[in-house]
C-alpha cells in the first residue's frame, strides 16, 4: 500500500470520522504511515486537529464529489449521513443524503475508471448499519439472515449497499460495506439517533448530568465502542475482499447487552450516585423504532477475517473514560 498515499474521507469532521482520522494518524493503515488525507464534511469541529486537507461542503453536492474523486484517491471512506431519527423523520432529506449521495460518489468513480482505461478502481469502504435487519429476529443473527429493514434509514443504507456491490461487481470499484453495531458510548452532545439514549444514559450521569431513558431497562442491543469503529474500517481499507466472496456486506463484531447490564456496568464504574441521574421517561416513538432493532449477532465471517470488537459493555465505557471523558467535570477514577 506504499503507494497509496491518497486517501478521501467523506463525513470527516463527525465523531467517528474524527475517531477515524486519529487512528489513520497514529497508526496508519497496515502499518503504513505514509498516507496524505481529504477530509470533507459539511463541519468540523473547533477543537478538532488540523490533519490533512479539509474541505467543507454538502455530500449532496454532486459536482464537489465529482471534483474530488477526480483527484483519484486509493482509498474512499464514505461516512456521511445522517442519523436514524432525522432520517425517519425527514423522508425526503434521508434518501437525498444518505441514498443519492452514494450514486453520485459511485457515478463519479466509473468516470474516472473508464477515463482511465480501466486502471482507477479504487478502495470505498461504507458504514452501513444494523438497521438493514428487520425482525422477527432469531436468538442471534448469522450471516444468513435475510436484510430486510423496516426504518427508512434502514432501507437507505441497504440500497447504498445493494450499489456498492453492483459497482464492485462491473470493476469500477472495490467496495465493502460495514454493518456498524450501534456505537457506543459517543462523546460529545446527543444526536438525533434513536439510539441516542444508549451512549445518553452512560456519558450524560458520567458527567454529573441527568440522563434520559426512554425504552425498558429490558431491551437488548448490539454495541461496540468509537475504538472498534476506527478499527473497523482502516481494517477494511486493506482487506482481500476476493475473501468476501462477492458478499460484500459484512456483520461486525459487537457486544450484546441489555439496558440494564448497561446500567450494571456503569454502577460497577461509577457508582449508585451516576445510576441515580438516569430517568426513565417513555417515549414511544423511541420504543416503537427500537423495537424493530436487532439485538444480537452471530458475526462468524467478520471475525474470521480478523475486525474485532469489545467482550463487555465495562469494557466499552472504559473506553469511553480513557478516550474521551473529561475528568474534570465528572466523576474521579
Amino acid at each position: 500500500m506504499s503507494n497509496m498515499s491518497d486517501i478521501l474521507i467523506f463525513g470527516a469532521g463527525g465523531m467517528v470520522g474524527q475517531k477515524l482520522v486519529n487512528r489513520i494518524r497514529t497508526d496508519g493503515i497496515a502499518g503504513d504511515n505514509g498516507h496524505t488525507l481529504t477530509l470533507h464534511d459539511i463541519a468540523f469541529p473547533a477543537s478538532g486537529q488540523n490533519i490533512g486537507r479539509q474541505v467543507v461542503g454538502d455530500i449532496t453536492d454532486a459536482g464537489q464529489i465529482r471534483s474530488l474523486v477526480a483527484e483519484r484517491p486509493a482509498i474512499i471512506f464514505n461516512l456521511a449521513s445522517i442519523v436514524s431519527g432525522e432520517a425517519e423523520e425527514n423522508f425526503p432529506k434521508g434518501w437525498d443524503i444518505n441514498m443519492f449521495s452514494m450514486w453520485h460518489l459511485l457515478q463519479a468513480i466509473r468516470d474516472e475508471h473508464l477515463a482511465s482505461s480501466g486502471s482507477y478502481s479504487p478502495r470505498l469502504v461504507f458504514t452501513s448499519s444494523i438497521a438493514v435487519f428487520g425482525g422477527p429476529y432469531p436468538d442471534a443473527i448469522d450471516d444468513e439472515f435475510l436484510a430486510a429493514p423496516q426504518t427508512s434509514y434502514g432501507a437507505q443504507k441497504l440500497t447504498c449497499e445493494t450499489l456498492l456491490s453492483d459497482f464492485s461487481r462491473k470493476g469500477y470499484v472495490d467496495g465493502i460495506s460495514l454493518r456498524l453495531p450501534t456505537i457506543c458510548v459517543r462523546p460529545g452532545k446527543p444526536n438525533k439517533a434513536a439510539s441516542g439514549f444508549f451512549s445518553g444514559i452512560i456519558r450524560e450521569p458520567l458527567n454529573g448530568q441527568t440522563a434520559i431513558l426512554p425504552v425498558e431497562d429490558t431491551v437488548r442491543h448490539w454495541h461496540a465502542s468509537p475504538r472498534s469503529a476506527a478499527g473497523f474500517l482502516t481494517h477494511a481499507a486493506t482487506l482481500d475482499t476476493a475473501l468476501l466472496n462477492n458478499r460484500r456486506a459484512l456483520n461486525l463484531p459487537g457486544l450484546s447487552c441489555t439496558v440494564a447490564e448497561q446500567i450494571e456496568a456503569l454502577r460497577d464504574i461509577a457508582g449508585q450516585d451516576a445510576v441515580s441521574r438516569i430517568a426513565y421517561i417513555p417515549n414511544p416513538d423511541i420504543q416503537k423504532i427500537v423495537a424493530g432493532w436487532p439485538r444480537n449477532f452471530n458475526p462468524e465471517r467478520s471475525l474470521a477475517l480478523g475486525f474485532r470488537a469489545e467482550n463487555s459493555f465495562r469494557e466499552i465505557i472504559e473506553t469511553y473514560i480513557a478516550e474521551d471523558f473529561n475528568k474534570a467535570d465528572g466523576i474521579t477514577m
